[in-house]
């Protein structure tokens, strides 16, 4: 099975990461970063801003983007990172599963909501990346098929990881 980041060991190219937690939460206790409101600093500066739910909308009303005019439904993304120095929205969903249910579909969502959130900011030349931080529920080898899937489709899942280099954030020295 092809899987989508190395591992949450790797504290070269990313964190490990939690699914009970924020990416603020998260972010605000690793080493040279700081948090205030959605804003995320590293050494002092700001490096993204991060738009959770509903907060998303304020981002494109402040934009002056009427979303109801771009799709007909609206999305709440788990996290959306704007990274500013590559300028992309990454839309982070945390999928933590202990038994079977519901998750299993939304898995396959990922290829229709990419191209809603792409509609979305292409007024403001945004480029959209979409991610999921996944559980070791998904390893199971009845994931494969969806699994695959979501790369073939320019998606990108990860377990319990979160890839920062990956989304252009600085990596903390970890020593």
């Amino acid at each position: 099975m092809k899987t989508g980041g190395i591992g949450g060991a790797n504290t070269k190219t990313g964190l490990a990461f939690e699914g009970k937690t924020d990416i603020l939460t998260f972010l605000s206790k690793q080493k040279n970063y700081t948090v205030k409101g959605n804003i995320i600093y590293y050494n002092g500066e700001e490096v993204a801003r991060t738009y959770k739910k509903y907060a998303f909308y304020k981002l494109l009303e402040e934009k002056n983007i009427d979303w109801t005019k771009i799709i007909s439904k609206r999305l709440l993304p788990d996290d959306a990172i704007f990274v500013i120095i590559k300028n992309t929205l990454y839309i982070i969903e945390v999928k933590f599963q202990k038994v079977a249910g519901s998750v299993d579909e939304k898995l396959q969502t990922c290829d229709f909501k990419k191209k809603q959130y792409q509609k979305l900011l292409a007024p403001l030349n945004i480029d959209v990346e979409y991610i999921y931080i996944l559980s070791d529920w998904f390893r199971k080898p009845e994931y494969r098929d969806v699994l695959n899937y979501i790369h073939s489709v320019n998606c990108f899942y990860y377990f319990e990881y979160l890839p920062l280099e990956k989304i252009g954030l600085p990596i903390p020295n970890q020593k």
